[in-house]
């Protein structure tokens, strides 16, 4: 979607300890996911770079997309709790619109529920000021949208063949037998659902670009 709209792309590794671009040379920001929480910061101390960087950019209302841990951590920045979910989460699994989100313009051409990838324990709570938009049976909070252009979505859109592969192969250990943890055999049957997946994706972000143009 960004080659195909002529959108330029940088991309910053905090973990490298690599250095953001001034907000003020960003249109949009993509926060992306991981396995560790947004709470490990012991563990990972740029994470607090990181949220530093976010709440910037939300004090000047730039457009923003968060993918798992990167929707924990726009949530976190926003004061929402993050926190275990009562299920790990990990597999092909429908996600519905909640009420509101079916009256959102933003994810209009979403069918009102649909299978996608998932891979998560931890869950986020609605920030004040949300419209909460999607929810799962394991799940109940599974996007967001604070002030019509910080979208944060618990699940996997933007998932394809090769970028599951890869998480099977880096974080495959934990596939343990579970109501809401499908088989790797079971994961790599459904990958054809991919393609719906990124068609709404693709309706998403044009949705988004014009909402906040």
């Amino acid at each position: 979607w960004i080659r195909q709209n002529n959108h330029q792309l940088s991309c910053t590794q905090f973990y490298l300890q690599e250095t953001p671009p001034p907000l003020s040379e960003i249109d949009w920001l993509i926060v992306m996911g991981g396995p560790m929480g947004i709470y490990d910061d012991d563990r990972y101390p740029y994470l607090k770079a990181e949220k530093e960087y976010l709440k910037r950019a939300v004090a000047q209302n730039k457009t923003m997309l968060g993918i798992c841990l990167g929707a924990q951590l726009l949530a976190d920045v926003l004061g929402a709790a993050v926190n275990k979910g009562k299920h790990t989460e990990i597999g092909w699994f429908p996600i519905r619109k909640t009420e509101a989100g079916k009256s959102s313009g933003l994810i209009k051409l979403m069918p009102d529920e649909m299978p996608v990838f998932h891979w998560h324990g931890d869950q986020f709570e609605i920030p004040k000021n949300s419209v909460h938009l999607i929810e799962s049976e394991a799940c109940p909070n599974q996007a967001f949208l604070y002030n019509d252009n910080v979208l944060g979505l618990q699940f996997h859109f933007e998932a394809t063949p090769e970028s599951i592969h890869g998480m099977i192969e880096h974080v495959g250990d934990e596939l343990v037998p579970d109501k809401f943890i499908q088989s790797d055999q079971e994961i790599r049957q459904q990958l054809s659902k991919c393609e719906q997946s990124n068609q709404v994706m693709f309706g998403l972000l044009d949705q988004l670009a014009y909402a906040t143009n």
